[in-house]
């Protein structure tokens, strides 16, 4: 290893990091990201790549830095190498990703929910329904909250409302007839 002061430095921030000093490794980072950019971005020819490369990068230089052997290579000299295999790997990488950086493949995209239009037509729609079903006489809203909203067959809701299977048709039927004429009312105000 040379006697250069700043190659020094950095071999004993990188022996604090071996011991997991975050202080001494916040310091490795603050000495030696610039350059090791550098080389990124000389590599990639991008800067977004550029600085995941790197951010990767130091994620290693983290864990292997009891790796470190100053005999062998000087500080820089050993990240410069980690950067620029990490590099190279990721041009190698298949590129399966499609570049959006306008943002057009993710607006073209279909989502399972609603857009804020979409959003405020839903919310216009639950409140007419409410509205209208509140207009219904007790049994009628209650045979069609039960055959709509529970699921239940006309038999069921006889059953579940002690009726006779033709007047719960019956309220169902006219129930809906009156839900119809108050939602085409509400549609046209």
């Amino acid at each position: 290893m040379s006697e250069d002061p700043q190659a020094i430095a950095l071999a004993g921030w990188l022996a604090a990091a071996a011991r997991r000093d975050r202080a001494a490794f916040g310091r490795l980072y603050a000495a030696s990201a610039a350059k090791l950019y550098a080389v990124a971005l000389r590599i990639l020819r991008r800067e977004d790549w550029a600085e995941e490369v790197l951010q990767e990068c130091y994620v290693s230089i983290w864990t292997h830095a009891p790796d470190y052997r100053p005999g062998l290579a000087a500080p820089m000299t050993w990240m410069t190498s980690i950067v620029r295999n990490r590099c190279l790997d990721w041009l190698r990488r298949p590129r399966l990703e499609l570049s959006d950086e306008d943002g057009a493949i993710t607006e073209a995209a279909p989502s399972d929910r609603a857009g804020p239009l979409e959003e405020l037509e839903l919310a216009k729609s639950r409140s007419a329904v409410a509205r209208c079903l509140g207009e219904l006489e007790a049994r009628q809203r209650q045979a069609i909250a039960l055959a709509f909203y529970d699921g239940l067959s006309h038999a069921e809701l006889a059953s579940h409302m002690r009726e006779p299977l033709g007047t719960v048709k019956t309220w169902v039927r006219r129930g809906l007839l009156k839900l119809k004429g108050c939602l085409e009312r509400q549609e046209q105000a």
